[in-house]
């Protein structure tokens, strides 16, 4: 594996066209912090299927588009080479154009959004690295905000329309329902959904290429999304969640990212560390749900928020967890972390 990355770096180095191509396979992998551009063939191997399946391969080619514009934009505003050519200005976009094509009715107007908020991402992307800097990444943030706001302006716009956005009303105490056993096949969907619905995909066969994309990269980050998905389904049938948003996968994305975040990025992998990331990823099944209901009234969806909220509430402390054995410092985060 190591001999084929070193050559196809070669390659890469000695042709832009490669090198561009190159960018964008480590951005798609960056999705899950992985700076590999096998992962990245997976990962968009895995889009690509999930589209497919269901009847949308606009979402995916929203994506490759989105992937591109943002890395035009990185290069168009100089940005820096290593974190560039590290795809760390790509990964936002293409959950930009992802979102934006799932929850949006096709047309014209819809391209034209994908391309506005693909290169508004890099922006957003630069702005808030530097404001988070002394302790950890922007992670999806550029992703979720933007979003977020490209979606609330269709409400006020009629040449777009959502067309798998939440329904907005006031929210309403929560009508109890018969809670029923958790089954091992609804529990092994909502594992693997859990996974794949990092890219916003329903879909089995997308999550175990998305598990194959990290396992040639990383299989400690393998290992930590697949357990923090089956931990995020236990954690929402515990609280007694709502049985279609376990299954769907709706309530484990997050804290799929989140696993992998502290458990193999922004920390060593260690018993302590083990124990800190199963707390943070239990509680971002909360996060999920709470930001869920708050979002109702503006009909949009929480995104990955509730992954970028617990991470950085469980990074801010980082400077009494140093000391720890196993624990990363900040001479030691990866060069490619955003």
């Amino acid at each position: 594996m190591e001999q084929i990355l070193a050559k196809w770096e070669s390659l890469a180095a000695s042709s832009g066209a490669l090198r561009f191509l190159d960018i964008n396979l480590r951005s798609t992998g960056q999705v899950m912090f992985q700076n590999n551009p096998l992962t990245g063939i997976l990962f968009l191997a895995a889009i690509a299927c999930g589209s497919y399946a269901a009847g949308a391969p606009r979402v995916a080619i929203a994506g490759v588009l989105a992937i591109v514009v943002a890395n035009l934009t990185a290069e168009l505003l100089h940005v820096e080479t290593e974190s560039l050519h590290a795809g760390l200005y790509g990964f936002n976009a293409i959950l930009v154009g992802l979102a934006l094509a799932t929850f949006l009715a096709p047309g014209a107007l819809l391209w034209v959004y994908v391309i506005l908020g693909a290169a508004v991402s890099v922006v957003v992307m630069l702005g808030t690295t530097n404001v988070v800097k002394p302790w950890g990444g922007a992670l999806t943030f550029p992703f979720v905000i933007t979003t977020w706001l490209l979606l609330l302006a269709t409400y006020g716009f009629s040449g777009l329309a959502g067309t798998a956005l939440p329904t907005g009303n006031v929210v309403a105490a929560f009508q109890p329902y018969k809670g029923s056993p958790l089954q091992l096949i609804d529990l092994a969907q909502g594992v693997f959904l859990s996974i794949s619905q990092v890219f916003l995909k329903a879909s089995s066969i997308a999550a175990l290429l998305l598990l194959a994309g990290l396992a040639v990269s990383s299989l400690a980050a393998a290992a930590f999304a697949l357990g923090a998905a089956i931990l995020a389904v236990l954690t929402a049938h515990l609280f007694g969640a709502e049985s279609d948003l376990i299954t769907g996968g709706l309530l484990g994305f997050s804290p799929v990212l989140t696993a992998i975040a502290l458990g193999t990025v922004f920390y060593q992998p260690s018993w302590r560390v083990v124990a800190y990331t199963v707390l943070a990823t239990m509680f971002t099944v909360i996060v999920q749900s709470a930001l869920n209901v708050a979002l109702t009234p503006l009909a949009i969806p929480a995104l990955t928020a509730p992954f970028v909220l617990v991470t950085w509430l469980f990074l801010l402390p980082r400077q009494r967890l140093e000391g720890v054995p196993g624990v990363a410092g900040e001479s030691e985060r990866p060069a490619a972390v955003a």
